[in-house]
């Protein structure tokens, strides 16, 4: 694959409930080691599209290709292994109550790897001090914030050092601080790892904090409707809906302006 070439391809895809379609007509590229955001208002199909990306569920119609390879034409047990090499934070953390930190964290290690309780105990150790959690390895979820949670939720997810992380609203419920500094947590993962991260939220301030690209999906047209650098669309972009968007909360910005300077 050539440099230029995208991590993630999405194909002429649509997404449906039955007869009910939510978008259709999807065609976008996601470089390696970008941040994209999947933004719109509620109802448009962000986390849908989200599930379609990670294996949970099939298009209506169209492809999900990575490095080329159609996701969801390739045969179960490559599926599988595709699955691999990406991690998924829900909304949620989705942490095991039951298990510690580092329990829950062990788990795709000792689910998926041959390592030794030991090295697996190492790795461990190792993920929760990348997400600001060293020495938290005997807590409990419940025995932690919420934005702790959410860090350990993504030590989880980086367990088997994927190449692409997936966050499904990474900041709902969390106070800004913690949303702010889980922003830097993401910004630091692509940096210096040069991980692949697609991010689902509605919240501008970690859309102008981490973002490289965006698309906008529309529930009333039922498609997407703007793409690219967020804070060019948020000034210029031609769609007024996504405009308002974008300056939602700012009351001196101008959303006709974009349309007038054309």
């Amino acid at each position: 694959m050539g440099a230029s070439d995208p991590r993630i391809r999405i194909e002429d895809l649509t997404m449906a409930y039955g007869d009910f379609v939510v978008q259709r007509d999807l065609d976008l590229d996601i470089q390696r080691g970008s941040v994209f955001v999947i933004m719109g208002d509620s109802g448009c199909g962000k986390s849908t599209l989200l599930r379609h990306m990670i294996g949970l569920r099939p298009p209506a119609k169209g492809r999900v290709l990575y490095d080329g390879e159609s996701f969801w034409d390739a045969e179960t047990d490559r599926r599988e292994a595709l699955t691999r090499e990406f991690g998924v934070l829900y909304q949620s953390g989705a942490l095991w109550s039951s298990m510690t930190l580092a329990e829950n964290v062990a788990l795709p290690l000792g689910e998926y790897t041959d390592l030794s309780p030991s090295e697996i105990a190492e790795i461990v150790s190792v993920k929760l001090a990348l997400v600001g959690l060293a020495g938290f390895e005997a807590f409990y979820p419940s025995e932690i914030s919420g934005g702790m949670q959410k860090r350990a939720g993504l030590a989880r997810a980086m367990a088997l050092d994927p190449d692409i992380l997936f966050f499904d609203e990474p900041s709902a419920g969390l106070d800004p601080l913690s949303s702010a500094r889980l922003d830097e947590l993401i910004l630091s993962l692509c940096e210096n790892l040069g991980t692949t991260i697609v991010v689902v939220t509605h919240e501008l301030a970690s859309i102008f904090s981490i973002a490289t690209d965006s698309v906008f999906l529309d529930a009333d047209r039922r498609t997407m409707v703007a793409r690219g650098d967020p804070r060019v669309l948020r000034d210029s972009c031609e769609d007024e809906k996504v405009r308002r968007f974008l300056n939602r909360g700012d009351p001196g910005a101008d959303v006709t302006q974009g349309a007038q300077d054309r």
